[in-house]
């Protein structure tokens, strides 16, 4: 049995991905923080639903207790859980500081927390996988080109954890670099979900199938990179 935890599954494109994780046979973990909405979600997929909120230790370490007790190990970690604020309150020269720490603490820090919880279920695991969603705008690169989609951008709090995320990617990329765990950032594109309004062009599914591919990597497959359904993208 191969098993993945997917931070964030109850919508969008955590929902999404364990949707398409589950498709191919693979027992897809769904973690939520509102259990209510998770257990729902699980259901309609017919998949197993975990309490999992990010931002408390003391909930990421019962899941990992859970995971343990219930599969012994684990095999794919999907970082997928994340939160922002509006375009008009991450102005860099006017944003809150609250906000700034709100979003860090889930975009970056809950990261940083989930994956050393489940690092010793990975490890038991003979070729684990960890994705982390970033985004297009986590790219200094792309944010600087003025010819770019992302030019007009410019959500501090998101942009900053996006980026924050990549490096914290290519930190556990090079500590795992001699083991059979693959370690890989992936932005989805601009997908329609509720964390913009469903404004975005792209499907949860169309997105999700970036974080699928790289959460079933072959042996060969690369580790410290950023992706995006067209290809690698610049740090």
């Amino acid at each position: 049995m191969t098993t993945a935890l997917i931070t964030g599954a109850n919508k969008g494109l955590g929902f999404a991905t364990a949707r398409q994780l589950a498709e191919r046979g693979i027992t897809a973990i769904m973690g939520a923080r509102d259990p209510s909405l998770g257990r729902a979600a699980a259901r309609r997929l017919g998949q197993p639903f975990v309490e999992l909120d990010v931002t408390s230790v003391e909930s990421i370490a019962t899941a990992a207790k859970w995971i343990e007790r219930e599969y012994g190990s684990l095999d794919i970690l999907v970082n997928n859980a994340g939160v922002t604020v509006p375009a008009e309150d991450g102005i860099p020269s006017t944003v809150s500081m609250d906000d700034v720490r709100r979003v860090f603490e889930t975009n970056v820090y809950g990261v940083i927390a989930v994956t050393n919880a489940m690092l010793p279920l990975l490890r038991k695991s003979p070729a684990a996988r960890i994705v982390n969603v970033s985004s297009e705008v986590g790219s200094m690169t792309r944010m600087l080109d003025q010819d770019g989609p992302v030019w007009p951008q410019n959500n501090l709090p998101y942009s900053a954890a996006k980026a924050a995320l990549n490096m914290v990617t290519v930190a556990y990329a090079k500590e795992l670099w001699d083991t059979s765990i693959k370690v890989n950032a992936e932005a989805p594109g601009f997908c329609a979900t509720d964390i913009n309004g469903n404004r975005g062009f792209r499907s949860a599914e169309e997105g999700a199938a970036v974080a699928v591919r790289f959460a079933t990597l072959e042996e060969n497959g690369p580790t410290g990179t950023f992706h995006t359904f067209h290809g690698p993208l610049p740090w």
